[in-house]
């Protein structure tokens, strides 16, 4: 086939062996971006007393790649469209492989951050080209939606086997380890892409507008970096500064996309309400988890005083129930709309977090699974069939925007969480220590354990038992009313957002119909 020639299909074509095949293959940079998010937490320690970082630079560690992922998702995924998904995929690929296999090897504190930043940048090239391909490939909608469901199901398995997995390269290896993980999954990647992933990208998209792209990543790493400052440091004037900077850019960018005649990102996408209401419906979906989810691996270490591996161990059955509870999502929407789907998973959902305000004590370890699984069930149909909604409302063309916005909802409303949600969870804390703590600590020690849960298990430490073990209670004590706290914020937030969908989406309107593309964009064989 020429390489420029138009592929055109009056109707959807099923999926045929190829596409299938290819579907695991865009399942792997899920999982490993999964495993990623969760073994370097675990390495914290471990790299710490190699390389000696300051805590500024142990933050940045920690941060900058979450960071450069948020800051290029748009970017990423518009110049996915541009010069194809399959390239793009590909490439961000080849240098994820490259940036893993620096940070196993850094030598110093400075050079593991930048290479953690340039895994960042690698990895917002992943999901949004994933994601559109998948788009591209499956075009009959019930084989996108079984499509959509496995390669979430990428995230679930990463997220379970991440501390499992990371525990156990600690136990043996070094902890650079954790970052060679990448290196076979990429080169696997590299082998059978180009065999099973076919190549798509918008023929009529202009050139790359840089100048949007600067002002698209400078937007969206101001926000970013300010959310996260206020929920570690509290409200200040930098963080604020740095979100009205932000905002700033923002509106800038959005003021230069009406203006130019082929804009780096459509936002006529928005006027879509399938794929607005999507969006928002995600990022609330992601800010009412994170306040709480965040919390629960804490709490299991910190206050039941579990090993990390204990903890993933006993996170891991909710996983297995989601896992399954997820691959059958694609049979409900045979009997239910999307929109019901969502709904009742949501509610579900803040039924799983109102469970968490029962649990007290270690005894209670088993309510607090079911907790999680109740909330992890109900809100796999939100994930995948928002997912779905949101990619298919846009034009295929435009998928690789489409996806790239997806994306950034998640990361922004897991930023908003953390900041808003998890702030008033750390006043909650410090508010019970303040009435709580002991007469008698010195005033660091105080100020210490007053602040976080791990400042007062590092305060007990440097205690007499006398004093060690009230402060442990009420420790425990003061982080168990943040967790409920936070549980029952999120319970009302996923409440707030079933009715959103509910209302919103429960009948097309005229501009869905319209932005309806039964035919794929331009198809390349580029093998």
């Amino acid at each position: 086939m020429p390489c420029c020639e138009e592929d055109t299909m009056p109707t959807p074509q099923p999926a045929t062996r190829r596409e299938w095949l290819g579907l695991t293959v865009l399942m792997l940079p899920t999982v490993l971006l999964a495993l990623d998010m969760t073994v370097l937490h675990l390495a914290a320690p471990h790299l710490s007393a190699d390389l000696k970082p300051t805590s500024a630079e142990l933050l940045w560690i920690l941060d900058i790649y979450g960071f450069m992922i948020a800051g290029f998702l748009v970017t990423m995924g518009t110049l996915g469209d541009r010069i194809g998904r399959r390239r793009l995929l590909l490439t961000g690929a080849t240098a994820f492989g490259i940036a893993s296999a620096m940070a196993a090897f850094a030598t110093s504190a400075e050079m593991l951050i930048a290479t953690r930043a340039l895994l960042g940048i690698a990895g917002a090239t992943l999901m949004p080209s994933t994601l559109s391909l998948l788009r591209n490939m499956f075009q009959v909608e019930q084989e996108r939606t079984v499509a959509i469901t496995v390669w979430m199901t990428g995230f679930i398995v990463g997220s379970a086997i991440g501390p499992l997995v990371g525990g156990a390269l600690l136990e043996f290896f070094w902890w650079g380890s954790v970052f060679l993980l990448g290196v076979p999954v990429m080169l696997l990647l590299l082998v059978c892409g180009p065999l099973l992933l076919p190549e798509f990208r918008d023929e009529d998209a202009g050139a790359q507008d840089w100048t949007s792209a600067l002002l698209s990543v400078a937007m969206v790493l101001a926000v970013i970096y300010g959310l996260k400052d206020m929920a570690r440091n509290g409200v200040s004037l930098i963080p604020l500064l740095s979100i009205a900077l932000g905002l700033a850019i923002g509106f800038l960018f959005v003021r230069r996309q009406r203006r130019l005649a082929e804009p780096m990102f459509d936002l006529s996408l928005f006027a879509i309400r399938t794929f607005s209401t999507s969006v928002a419906a995600m990022l609330l979906t992601i800010l009412a988890l994170s306040g709480a989810w965040l919390m629960v691996f804490q709490y299991l270490q910190g206050v039941l005083d579990l090993s990390p591996l204990e903890a993933g161990l006993v996170m891991l059955p909710p996983a297995l129930v989601q896992t399954v509870a997820s691959l059958l999502v694609p049979r409900l929407t045979r009997h239910l709309p999307h929109w019901q789907l969502v709904s009742a998973g949501l509610v579900m959902a803040a039924i799983g977090l109102l469970i968490l305000l029962l649990v007290h004590s270690p005894a209670q370890i088993p309510l607090l699974i079911l907790g999680m699984t109740v909330m992890g069930v109900g809100v796999m149909p939100m994930m995948i069939l928002g997912t779905d909604m949101v990619v298919s409302a846009a034009p295929a063309r435009k998928a690789g925007a489409a996806s790239a916005t997806s994306e950034t909802a998640t990361e922004l409303g897991m930023a908003l969480g953390i900041a808003v949600i998890g702030s008033i969870g750390a006043a909650v804390y410090r508010q019970h220590m303040l009435e709580q703590l002991p007469a008698g600590l010195p005033d660091e020690l105080s100020l210490a354990a007053g602040d976080t849960l791990g400042g007062a298990i590092g305060a007990a430490a440097q205690l007499g038992p006398e004093l060690a073990a009230p402060v442990m209670a009420a420790a425990r004590e003061g982080f168990s009313l943040a967790l409920h706290t936070n549980s029952a914020i999120g319970a009302g937030i996923l409440a707030i957002t079933a009715v959103l969908v509910a209302v919103m989406l429960r009948k097309p309107t005229p501009d869905d119909a319209a932005n309806a593309e039964p035919t794929p964009p331009t198809s390349l064989d580029q093998q």
